[in-house]
């Protein structure tokens, strides 16, 4: 299987001559996307031990996270492009600074608001996978090496084998919540001096400037869609007319980013591109798949897991041994054989095959649903850690580097990155009213299956439109 990006030196201009070994390469990428996921994971055992030390409320703790994932993802929308442009390993460097800077921040909060200040910060770690993947492509050049190695990094994406939120709850009840930004801030620094030493420098052909309008509107319409998809989780409790006016924001400031770029010498994305299926197709693909699976692993699963009543009953500190570490764990574990069966069959092959088995293995949900317990819960997870976190995120993460033209390899992956993050949004605000609806209606055990049904059909959805995704070997450029 071939390649659109071929960034050899003379094509891809890497600007330092020495080239470095790829284990220390793969070394500084891993301990920069460690940097990413523990700002990402390892704070949600301690969440509840920060609204207490900090005095606040669960709310305004649980707000802080969602203003880290909504930086995360404007921070996706524009930073790899600007490292096309700039410098890759100087964007990724001044990545990791901004991180450890937020971690510090947080870590010496006095109040909320403060902390919520150093997340914002901390959301430039956003695009960490998709630049590191770059990087690594620039780098290795063979395809079936690079799919396998691009799979050891994105694996990681999905969590550390679930140890990130058990050492993060360790820390906080040990600590205090501080000691758990302390020590994300130690892994940030340690990322930015092993990519400084054992990265090079490139770039993309071309390095005009920095289409910066584009950035702003673009920015501004993900950002309105955005808060739409997390206003609607509120349910009943929803501001509509808020939801309207944004949706009308989010819906003028694209047709501005269009005209934008349609007349934009350089622009940040070309509209013949958007036009293209590897745009289009590969984003609706991976909106839609993480719509239907996000929701079901990070929520209902474990709400499932705790329910006493109509479920397993289990406490909440034993909640992810049989939950979120088997489907992160198996997820990791998995992820370099995805990559071996990517190099050997394709991308999309694979991809194709994840979302298939992921379809038809939530169904076993419903099983849970009505008869409720320890070993099946653990069997759901494990089922969609091979099958999603293992092989689905893999796939979509490498598509978008593999798919992304020669002369803008920045645009698809950062945008790819965004829809990781409003599909997570748009997870829980779809399944929850379809389980809610479903409750309401025939109980507790129907709402539940119902979400896995539903999770079924985007999961099939989502299969239908991979075959929108175009073969990279039939990509001119």
């Amino acid at each position: 299987m071939s390649s659109t990006i071929q960034p050899k030196p003379d094509k891809d201009r890497m600007l330092d001559k020495g080239g470095k070994s790829i284990v220390a390469l793969m070394f500084a990428l891993l301990v920069a996307i460690f940097a990413f996921q523990l700002n990402a994971s390892m704070l949600s055992p301690a969440l509840a031990t920060m609204a207490k030390q900090l005095n606040t409320t669960d709310t305004q703790v649980n707000l802080s996270q969602t203003v880290f994932f909504t930086a995360a993802a404007l921070f996706s929308l524009f930073l790899p492009r600007l490292a096309d442009l700039a410098g890759r390993k100087k964007t990724l460097i001044g990545m990791l600074l901004a991180t450890a800077a937020g971690c510090i921040v947080s870590a010496l909060a006095p109040n909320i608001t403060v902390l919520m200040i150093g997340r914002i910060l901390q959301g430039a770690s956003g695009p960490m996978v998709p630049l590191c993947l770059i990087i690594l492509h620039v780098r290795v050049t063979e395809d079936a090496k690079y799919a396998k190695l691009m799979a050891i990094l994105t694996s990681v994406n999905g969590g550390i084998a679930g140890l990130d939120a058990l050492l993060g709850g360790w820390l906080a009840g040990s600590f205090g919540f501080r000691s758990v930004f302390w020590v994300m801030a130690g892994i940030a620094i340690v990322g930015m001096v092993a990519v400084s030493f054992f990265t090079d420098e490139s770039t993309a052909d071309e390095t005009p400037k920095m289409d910066w309008l584009g950035v702003l509107c673009l920015g501004i319409a993900f950002l309105a869609a955005y808060l739409v998809t997390n206003e609607v989780q509120k349910l009943a409790d929803a501001n509509w007319i808020m939801v309207a006016i944004l949706a009308v924001v989010a819906i003028v400031f694209f047709v501005l980013f269009w005209q934008v770029e349609k007349h934009k010498k350089n622009p940040l994305v070309s509209t013949h591109y958007m036009k293209q299926r590897r745009t289009w197709g590969l984003l609706l693909t991976t909106l839609v798949a993480m719509t239907g699976v996000f929701a079901i692993m990070n929520g209902i699963v474990p709400q499932l897991a705790q329910d006493s009543e109509n479920g397993v009953g289990l406490s909440a500190s034993t909640v992810s041994f049989c939950t979120l570490t088997p489907y992160a764990l198996l997820g990791l574990v998995f992820g370099p054989v995805a990559g071996m069966l990517a190099s050997k069959f394709g991308y999309r092959k694979v991809l194709r095959c994840g979302l298939l088995l992921t379809a038809v293995g939530v169904l076993f949900g419903i099983y849970l649903a009505f008869k409720p317990s320890v070993w099946a819960a653990l069997v759901l997870s494990m089922i969609l850690g091979i099958t999603y976190a293992g092989t689905v995120n893999i796939m979509l993460n490498g598509l978008g580097i593999v798919l992304s033209p020669k002369d803008n390899p920045g645009y698809l992956p950062g945008m790819n990155a965004s829809m990781f993050n409003l599909g997570a949004g748009l997870s829980f605000a779809i399944l929850s009213v379809v389980m809610n609806a479903f409750t309401a209606s025939a109980g507790p055990a129907m709402g539940y299956a119902s979400a896995m049904i539903g999770c079924a059909v985007l999961t099939a959805l989502a299969l239908a439109l991979s075959f929108l995704i175009p073969n990279p070997e039939t990509l001119e450029d």
